[in-house]
């Protein structure tokens, strides 16, 4: 549930990939092991083996706990495919992490209205640091939080509760957007304000209908 802000201006908080940034595995593995993900089926059923619904191997890789040579090994070792695809795979995430226009577009009116943004996002280390070192619109960020940074992950509880502290506001002063149903609930469980994104339109009308966006 939404609550509406005692103050228009109270803080949004993004993620990243699905939401401020493109990612679609499947596209990613046609693009990146063609050989392998020879069509949309095959393809989508490949990215929920080679990444785990974000669990498992991936999990630990996003969290910190496992580096690119480490992830190869046991995903190779885990499915059975070639180490050199696999490595292929990983390498290719950051050409699938491309800015999403209409949510840059959002961010942007956001900040030229007053707002205080920040980031949360489940994102591998050397991942984070290409965004960071690739898009300036990174700048208009407060400040934000990278999983693997931290050693949590989302939906963790834990992480939310290290967000809000770092960004200095109370859970219930917090806007978040994702793209992923289990963490907007384990934001919502949280005490944030957590809306479930599917494209920046459908969010600004949302924000705006629970109160969020009304002196824009």
């Amino acid at each position: 549930m939404v609550q509406p802000p005692s103050s228009p201006l109270r803080p949004v908080v993004f993620d990243f990939g699905g939401v401020l940034f493109g990612w679609n595995p499947a596209r990613l593995l046609q693009r990146e092991v063609p050989e392998l993900a020879t069509d949309t089926a095959s393809a989508r059923a490949l990215a929920g083996h080679f990444f785990q619904g974000y669990g498992g191997d991936w999990g630990e890789f996003d969290r910190g706990t496992v580096d690119v040579p480490d992830l190869v090994q046991r995903i190779a070792r885990r499915t059975g495919l070639p180490a050199s695809a696999v490595r292929r795979v990983v390498d290719g995430v950051p050409r699938e992490l491309s800015p999403v226009p209409e949510t840059v577009a959002l961010l942007q009116r956001l900040r030229n209205g007053g707002r205080r943004l920040y980031y949360l996002s489940n994102m591998p280390a050397p991942f984070a640091t290409h965004l960071e070192t690739t898009h300036d619109f990174l700048g208009w960020f407060d400040g934000g939080v990278f999983s693997a940074r931290v050693g949590l992950i989302k939906p963790e509880p834990a992480i939310f509760t290290l967000a809000a502290q770092r960004f200095g506001h109370a859970p219930g002063e917090l806007m978040f957007l994702d793209d992923h149903l289990p963490n907007v609930a384990a934001a919502q469980a949280a005490g944030w304000n957590a809306l479930h994104f599917s494209s920046a339109a459908r969010a600004e009308a949302e924000l705006r209908a629970a109160g969020w966006l009304q002196s824009e």
